[in-house]
């Protein structure tokens, strides 16, 4: 990576708190004797965007201009969190600010926490698809971040005083939002509906309505490149907004419907699709923004031409497919070509081919997008037609290869059955170039287990990038004081663009000073997030205990039930005598539910629930609490994780795609309790088997227990402790004395447990001792924990990018800037 200088030599502070008030004057009208935080939150975001306009622009015009490949990154999420301190930082302008802030009587603190986090994601995706971008901007490469900008995100969770999760909307875009864009100017019109005709043999696709799609752009600096990409969002508009008609005949609710059936499309992220409509509303959303997104990239690429050779497309720019949601574009690329353009099939294929790939973020086949081809020819008949065509043309080649016909229906991209279906992983692995997994062992089960009828066929197809996270903004912005030590103790602070450096660290975790100044900076992290849950949450935590948190999203699989039941255990244990050593320790849990997710509900009332006996029973004072923060976001996550100690990473074997929360804690100085899961079996590679608390079955061990005859009250009668808890759950004891409330999660556990949570629950215990053994042992556990930070280097999305250039995108930076 090319490094240039940051305007910090310069740019003076003084100089940028002058800039900061001829934007609060000039821009927004305020003086500065009247400004709220707000304010100046606003006039700092416009000031550092003048910043980075050249850059922007320059940036833009390299990539059209030059023969440098773009990469276009399709997301239905994008969970890119507060902007602010992360262009600050990125600029290079974070020390003016500081300076900046104090001149002009305010605190860095204030004015940061003036700024809403956008609600454009909703878990590991969408902050996985925040990092790339940010990492491609980083590395020089060329880039468009294309997703949608939802209105409402996915939703602020709140709980009842049940316990019970409640949805209400996340009103994020309520207030002056300085970082977003809107270019009427490159809006695209997005079709729906209608019928195919043949017009003198020429078919012609007559939409029934559309929608006008408009770009908001938002800059993604690079950390120290000299290079800013764009992330463009796409807001559904009506052609149509108000029907005077309508209104003039007082028909004021009828004279707005046009406006509201479009902007619902990028109203919320992942309607509820249990129903019809919901289900038609989420095609809606996919087709909407990808066929934006690619009429943007041709516009883009081609400016000014009618009619340009499209193809070169591919060397233009490649689309990478982040999971099945925008696999529609496979299609629509190829009715572009077909239609709009005047491509011969084969020549059309043969552009889509090479410019799709695919990352497949799931082993769960019910994740696999499979959509009905009813509704997908209802909405978009032509793109159906060409699924058809592409589907019976894949077959016929699987027939050439003499596969039998058992495998071919297994293969089949359309079912031919009497509700044809059609399955969007398949087509993404048929039309692009490569497929590759998140994890090594996740890309070997891809090949072996979900996709292995692909993978027999195809076998070069197929790659492994295991995913990474951003340094800049998960240890330099989240956890300074870490960060600072990193930095005195390599010598340099060279290791935020280079991660790999951090294993200059691994001599220090012998270091008696060093042991001291890294528990120094953990138990003053744990301080600040114990005040930062008084203040926002009214919890009451003592940092003295140990710090064990599992936040990620809510799923079965993911097993926050197997936690919980270990959590009632140690209770009950507590309660009978039986737990006179046990380890003080505040238990962190952070998660959404799908809002149509019954099982992953109650699992999350059960939790607050149990949250709040123990909070109420005096015998429980001190030596174990239980803390459910609601509305887990990436602000949260930048307070919890530099202070956690204990990460939980405990998904079934098998599951887990990869997940980059594990590598955060890691990072971030946490010891990781975990199954052979994911990316924990990389993770538990680079920092030492003896550094990392592994448990439970293996995947093998997973497949043997499916094949047979799984019995999970085996399990439960086996071990007493289990036994206890389950009952407690049974008797009422956390549903005040309803038996009836968590029946359904006790019937399960009792009789399916699909993902072996009893199975395992022993190993889990006995793991448990272990950790608090070890914890007793401060020094023993922060040389570990500083082994972990050490070993982590791998783990940067830096490298991530660096393998998708490498292995599937054959592209590279721009060159340096002038």
């Amino acid at each position: 990576m090319t490094e240039v200088t940051a305007p910090k030599a310069s740019l003076s502070g003084s100089e940028f708190a002058n800039e900061i008030r001829n934007k609060l004057k000039y821009q927004q009208g305020v003086e500065l004797s009247s400004a709220t935080p707000a304010d100046i939150y606003v006039a700092v975001a416009g000031a550092v965007r003048d910043h980075l306009v050249d850059s922007w622009s320059r940036t833009r015009n390299d990539m059209v201009s030059g023969n440098t490949k773009a990469v276009g990154y399709l997301s239905a999420e994008f969970l890119i969190g507060k902007q602010l301190s992360n262009a600050l930082l990125n600029v290079g302008l974070d020390e003016q600010f500081a300076q900046a802030a104090k001149e002009l009587g305010f605190s860095q603190a204030e004015v940061l926490a003036a700024e809403r986090e956008p609600g454009l994601g909703n878990g590991g995706l969408g902050r996985l698809a925040a990092c790339y971008v940010d990492s491609l901007a980083s590395l020089g490469v060329p880039a468009f971040g294309y997703g949608i900008r939802y209105r409402y995100g996915i939703f602020r969770q709140e709980f009842d005083d049940a316990g019970r999760q409640v949805e209400k909307p996340d009103y994020w875009l309520t207030e002056e939002e300085p970082w977003g864009h809107a270019d009427y100017q490159r809006s695209q019109r997005v079709s729906f509906g209608g019928e195919v005709v043949e017009n003198d043999g020429v078919t012609v696709w007559k939409p029934a309505w559309s929608v006008r799609a408009v770009p908001v752009d938002y800059m993604v600096p690079g950390y120290r490149s000299g290079r800013v990409n764009t992330l463009r969002l796409w807001e559904s508009r009506s052609y149509d907004e108000f029907d005077l008609g309508a209104f003039n005949r007082s028909e004021y609710m009828e004279a707005v419907i046009p406006q509201v059936d479009a902007e619902n499309i990028t109203k919320i992220l992942y309607p509820e699709d249990s129903t019809p409509q919901g289900k038609r509303l989420r095609l809606e959303q996919q087709y909407f923004f990808v066929a934006a997104s690619i009429h943007d990239a041709i516009a883009t690429f081609y400016p000014g031409e009618d009619h340009p050779d499209l193809r070169g497309f591919p060397e233009k720019i490649c689309f990478q497919l982040n999971d099945t949601h925008p696999v529609i574009g496979i299609p629509e690329l190829m009715r572009v070509l077909l239609d709009e353009y005047g491509y011969d099939w084969d020549t059309a294929w043969d552009i889509t081919t090479r410019t799709f790939n695919y990352t497949c973020h799931t082993l769960l086949p019910e994740a696999l997008e499979v959509w009905s081809g009813e509704l997908i020819g209802e909405l978009l008949p032509r793109h159906l037609q060409i699924i058809d065509r592409i589907d019976a043309q894949f077959v016929e080649g699987l027939q050439a290869k003499g596969i039998d016909g058992e495998q071919i229906d297994r293969m089949r991209i359309l079912t031919r059955d009497g509700n044809p279906q059609v399955r969007m992983a398949f087509l993404a692995t048929v039309g692009g170039s490569h497929v590759n997994g998140v994890a090594e062992l996740h890309s070997q089960l891809l090949r072996d287990v979900t996709l292995k009828d692909f993978s027999e066929v195809f076998p070069d197809r197929f790659t492994n990038v295991t995913n990474g996270v951003t340094p800049r903004r998960f240890v330099r912005l989240a956890n300074p004081r870490l960060s600072a030590l990193i930095t005195e103790g390599l010598g340099t602070d060279s290791w935020m663009a280079d991660l790999e450096q951090l294993q200059g660290l691994a001599p220090l975790a012998d270091d008696a000073s060093f042991l001291e100044r890294f528990a120094e900076v953990k138990q003053a992290n744990k301080r600040d997030f114990a005040d930062f849950a008084a203040a926002r949450y009214g919890f009451s935590i003592d940092p003295n205990t140990m710090f064990d948190s599992m936040v990620k999203r809510l799923h079965e699989y993911k097993r926050q039930s197997l936690k919980i039941l270990a959590v009632i255990a140690q209770y009950a244990a507590i309660k009978d005598g039986s737990a006179e050593n046990l380890l003080p320790r505040t238990v962190f849990f952070g998660a959404k539910a799908a809002p149509g997710y019954a099982m992953a509900k109650l699992t999350i009332r059960l939790i607050n629930n149990v949250a709040r006996v123990i909070d109420q029973d005096p015998d429980v004072a001190g030596r174990l609490q239980v803390r459910f923060p609601e509305n887990y976001n990436i602000e949260l996550a930048e307070h919890l994780i530099p202070a956690t100690e204990l990460d939980e990473q405990i998904s079934q074997a098998g599951k887990e795609a990869s997940g980059t929360g594990n590598m955060k804690f890691a990072l971030n100085g946490a010891l990781t309790v975990g199954t052979l899961d994911g990316a924990n079996v990389e993770i538990r590679e680079r920092v030492g088997a003896e550094n990392f608390f592994l448990f439970g079955l293996e995947v093998e061990d997973v497949d043997r227990l499916y094949a047979g005859n799984y019995n999970p009250m085996s399990y439960v009668q086996a071990d007493p402790r289990l036994k206890k808890a389950i009952d407690l759950v049974a008797n009422g004891t956390f549903s005040e004395g309803d038996r009836d409330v968590y029946a359904p999660l006790v019937s399960d556990w009792l009789t399916k447990d699909y993902f072996m949570a009893m199975a395992d629950f022993t190993a889990y215990m006995d793991i448990q001792q272990e950790i608090e053994d070890t914890y007793r042992d401060q020094k023993a556990w922060n040389r570990s924990a500083i082994l972990n930070v050490a070993n982590s280097g791998y783990f940067s999305s830096d490298r991530s990018i660096q393998d998708y250039l490498d292995r599937i995108w054959h592209t590279a930076p721009l060159p340096e800037n002038n």
